[in-house]
């Protein structure tokens, strides 16, 4: 993007306290419990009182919630300054299928997740300020969209997909590498956000890929059953409560064809008890309330409740290797979100 040299700054700014909270403040705060000869096998309520009575915890908790807030002012101020026609997407091939009977969902309204001021839902600034926003909350290191390339390249299976859906697709970043990687299939990108899906069809016009964009719930989205060969979805799944969550794996199972792949990336716990805790409380610090609870959940067994099989979590790592195959992480010094893919079939 074109930024103003004040706004680059600030951006450049935040990404650098991000990025040294994630690998300079997190790993002091880990060799500190470590000295302390810290048991991270204690009950969670046990834990969580060890590390809150650190000496560097304070800072680390502020540090998170606090740069987040910044990164959002100095984002919303960015876009603001940006010219008109700067964030004017190009035109569509085709345009995007608008449900403007569509009630958005009182749980997906009264959060602003991730911090950012007033959703990515609102208006067609908020889609902007969360394009640019997502480039900062993965520290920098998505701006090409490398992330969701790797997940398309490692994590589906390789196959001659006719018909993909890719769920909460957001302004498109993780459906435009769908296309990429299989340019034979027909692709189709759903979300709640008609702000970000308009954002997300031009952007996929610029790009020459052909997408088809829909506004809907992907709980309940309206799309013709056992027609699709690949259901996915990209950092949604720890943003839905329980409920819901249980409604998107029956919709998923019921949109795939018989044989058909669904793969959604998100996270998993690690069996690190320090760094479970650590991303079970930015849960709190990140105004996304239902992924510490998603975290608690038997995902592979609502999957094969839904009438899939197969189901699986593998993790998977956003430096290069993608999808491991193996539900084990590697060992990390920094802070990370720990991705893992939820894997599944339908019955052939």
């Amino acid at each position: 993007m074109s930024a103003s040299l004040e706004d680059g700054a600030r951006l450049d700014f935040v990404l650098a306290l991000r990025r040294r909270w994630a690998d300079t403040v997190y790993p002091h705060l880990r060799e500190a419990f470590d000295a302390a000869g810290g048991d991270d096998t204690r009950p969670p309520a046990e834990l969580a009182q060890a590390v809150h009575a650190l000496p560097g915890f304070g800072a680390f908790a502020w540090l998170e919630r606090g740069s987040q807030k910044m990164l959002w002012r100095a984002v919303e101020d960015a876009v603001a300054g940006r010219p008109a026609e700067a964030d004017a997407p190009a035109a569509a091939a085709s345009p995007v299928q608008v449900d403007p009977a569509l009630q958005l969902p009182s749980w997906y309204t009264d959060w602003d997740i991730h911090l950012q001021p007033g959703g990515v839902w609102s208006s067609r600034a908020s889609a902007h300020v969360y394009e640019l926003g997502a480039k900062l909350v993965m520290m920098g290191e998505n701006d090409d969209y490398s992330f969701h390339r790797l997940f398309a390249e490692t994590a589906l299976p390789k196959r001659d997909y006719a018909r993909i859906v890719d769920l909460g697709c957001g302004f498109g970043k993780s459906t435009w590498p769908l296309k990429a990687a299989f340019p034979q299939a027909e692709v189709t990108g759903v979300d709640l956000a008609a702000p970000c899906l308009e954002l997300a069809a031009g952007r996929a016009a610029a790009r020459q890929l052909a997408v088809t964009f829909r506004q809907g719930d992907a709980c309940a989205t309206g799309l013709e059953g056992g027609g699709f060969d690949l259901v996915t979805s990209t950092m949604l799944v720890h943003e839905l409560p329980r409920e819901a969550l249980v409604s998107l794996l029956r919709e998923a199972a019921r949109l795939l064809a018989p044989g058909g792949v669904l793969a959604f990336l998100d996270f998993q716990p690690t069996g690190d008890g320090f760094r479970d805790l650590s991303l079970v409380e930015h849960s709190a610090r990140n105004n996304e309330p239902f992924m510490a609870p998603m975290m608690a959940m038997d995902l592979v067994g609502e999957a094969q409740a839904a009438g899939l099989v197969h189901a699986r979590w593998t993790a998977f790592d956003e430096r290069g290797a993608g999808d491991l195959g193996q539900p084990a992480w590697p060992r990390r010094r920094e802070w990370h979100f720990p991705w893992a893919v939820l894997h599944a079939e339908k019955p052939a």
